[in-house]
């Protein structure tokens, strides 16, 4: 796939999908998952859909100099996930401009949905913490569906 820069990732992008299991660490007095606790579920996920794309943040910072952060994080809290259960996170890209990337995420226990996210991130020089624009092969990798071989 072919994007130019600055221009909107087509909506229909494919879902990256993880499944993580509850422990104890992750729930709360109430024995729900807590809150904080989610976030950490979406940014292995986040970290695990570059994985299948053929990056990593090590590899990004080492040889473009580049880092991939969080600037902002919207979360709608549907449902509790419980001790034990199997969680299918999901990263779906968006939209992307320049130095940022939008993805959309979910947190499912079968076919429930727990949560929903919409997180934006951007594209920093390691050096300065600058925005810089995402490179466009990296961009066109992190579209291709990681079970895809091209």
């Amino acid at each position: 796939m072919r994007l130019r820069p600055g221009s909107p990732l087509p909506l229909a992008a494919p879902a990256f999908s993880l499944t993580s299991r509850v422990y104890w660490e992750d729930t709360d007095a109430g024995g729900v998952v807590y809150h904080a606790s989610y976030v950490r579920f979406l940014e292995r996920a986040r970290t695990e859909w570059l994985r299948a794309a053929g990056y990593n943040q090590t590899r990004l910072r080492a040889e473009g100099g580049l880092l991939l952060v969080v600037r902002a994080m919207r979360l709608d809290f549907l449902a509790p996930a419980r001790l034990d259960d199997l969680l299918t996170i999901t990263v779906e890209p968006v939209a992307a401009k320049g130095a940022s990337l939008r993805c959309r995420q979910a947190v499912l226990h079968g076919d429930r949905t727990l949560l929903t996210a919409e997180v934006d991130i951007a594209c920093l020089h390691d050096a300065d913490f600058r925005p810089t624009r995402i490179p466009a092969g990296l961009l066109a990798d992190l579209m291709r569906n990681p079970g895809d071989p091209c």
